[in-house]
């Protein structure tokens, strides 16, 4: 992805050039820092001594941003396009099968190629413009979508085509993701921006769903699936004429391949010790924390409640979730946003081991409301993640957060249900707030021991990350 010369946009300073700190014999050769004297202050973990003390400027500033608005209403069309053509999906696959296997693993189809995406694609988030690769994910969906509308397209090119559509997100989203640090600079207006996207795509998981029930209330499955190549034409259309064409981050002139690149790129962010910190810092809470989701209609039929209770219990976590991250990014400063990531992360779980007593409705979406509201921490591990990833990796490293997270959601989910065949839903779900905290506070041990020491900045240039795919 491309790395702009010029001041970012919307009235922000330059960015700060990346420091560098004593060499991690755990880094790849690649991942080391050369030698330079840099003098790291604070103390060894992430706290508020080295972190920015400048008060937040709210998520106006970020709207402020021209090509950020361009951004902000194509994520919102393509995200609305994506949960209406899932829920309009599963009904077509149903209507046509009367198979509620085939119809339940449409859902499923959406999370298992995100690993395979993540990982054999990420390349291409850095290999080429941004603003190319965005625009090319959104035109080769609305491609699939287009052919699943045909009468003709049988029920397993319907699948296949699902698994193409889900293989693609993971490169847009994380190409989408380290242009962000390009349109808005890599200090708090990323930070923002980032929230931002996070709180529509929140939001629109409660309003798709509800707007493609309507849809379906008055038009054939097929006839909403067409409504969303719409939504993802638009989106181009936004991507591609209100945002700067920008130069790829690498050429891919080193020789290798697209596969080797980005399988090259997957070993130098895990390899790195403290970027594999944070990326399990964002994976695993929601992997723990999707158990009482996963599980909410057995729980519901565990303490004997209707639909009503049911829909309380699915909406909680996402309305904590956006108070939270409304508050956290509108009210707090850089600074104190980074003081809570550990906290709010090592904690985040607790609430769930309320399950534990089999509470009723209400107490349960209280668990989940403040439960869902944990996951503000990631407001400032944004932050710390772009510091920590060379510009260079930044596509594919944001590449693979994005299939981590949503692989490791599915496995929570399908652990879940495993669980809760051997043992009652309140306990599996107490189980998975307790033994999530106790993973989680060893993780943030980990986090605070590779501190602002292990920030890393890299000279790797182009294909020059090519040499050391072998090493």
């Amino acid at each position: 992805m491309p790395r702009d010369t010029d001041p970012p946009t919307g009235g922000h300073p330059p960015r700060d050039p990346e420091r560098a700190g004593p060499p991690d014999p755990s880094e790849p050769p690649a991942l080391r820092a050369p030698a330079a004297p840099v003098t790291v202050s604070g103390p060894a973990g992430p706290g508020p001594d080295a972190e920015p003390s400048e008060p937040s400027r709210g998520y106006r500033a970020v709207f402020a941003v021209v090509e950020f608005r361009a951004v902000f209403a194509a994520h919102l069309l393509s995200l609305l396009g994506v949960v209406v053509s899932e829920l309009a999906l599963t009904v077509l696959v149903y209507d046509l099968t009367d198979s509620p296997l085939l119809s339940a693993l449409t859902f499923a189809l959406g999370m298992l190629p995100y690993l395979v995406g993540g990982t054999l694609f990420a390349g291409i988030a850095d290999r080429y413009p941004a603003r190319r690769v965005l625009v090319t994910c959104d035109l080769i969906c609305a491609a699939c979508v287009a052919v699943m509308v045909l009468p003709g397209t049988p029920v397993a090119g319907l699948l296949l085509l699902r698994c193409l559509v889900a293989a693609v997100s993971p490169v847009f989203t994380g190409t989408r993701m380290a242009a962000l640090t390009d349109i808005l600079g890599e200090g708090d207006l990323f930070v923002l921006g980032r929230s931002l996207l996070r709180i529509v795509s929140q939001s629109a998981l409660l309003a798709g769903f509800g707007v493609g029930g309507l849809l379906l209330a008055v038009v054939s499955p097929r006839g909403a699936i067409t409504i969303t190549v719409a939504t993802f034409l638009c989106s181009a259309a936004l991507l591609r004429l209100g945002t700067r064409d920008r130069p790829a981050r690498t050429t891919g002139k080193g020789g290798g391949t697209l596969l080797g690149e980005s399988l090259a790129g997957a070993r130098l962010v895990l390899g790195h010790r403290r970027i594999r910190a944070l990326l399990l810092l964002f994976w695993l809470p929601p992997m723990f924390v999707v158990a009482p989701e996963a599980l909410a209609a057995p729980y519901a039929d565990e303490i004997g409640v209707g639909s009503a209770a049911l829909g309380l219990l699915m909406c909680a976590m996402p309305v904590g979730s956006i108070a939270a991250e409304l508050y956290t990014g509108a009210a707090l400063s850089p600074r104190t946003r980074s003081r809570v990531v550990l906290p709010l992360a090592g904690a985040g779980l607790l609430p769930l081991v309320l399950y534990g007593f089999r509470p009723g409705a209400a107490l349960a979406a209280v668990a989940l409301v403040l439960a869902g509201a944990g996951s503000a921490y990631v407001i400032g591990l944004d932050q710390w993640f772009v510091e920590a990833v060379p510009d260079e990796l930044r596509g594919r490293a944001m590449t693979v957060l994005t299939a981590g997270l949503m692989t490791l959601q599915g496995v929570g989910m399908a652990l879940a249900g495993l669980a809760a065949e051997f043992f009652p839903v309140h306990q599996v779900v107490a189980g998975a707030g307790a033994v999530g905290t106790l993973c989680l506070l060893v993780l943030v041990a980990e986090v605070r021991r590779t501190g602002p020491a292990h920030r890393i900045r890299t000279e790797v240039r182009d294909g020059a990350d090519q040499h050391v795919t072998s090493g």
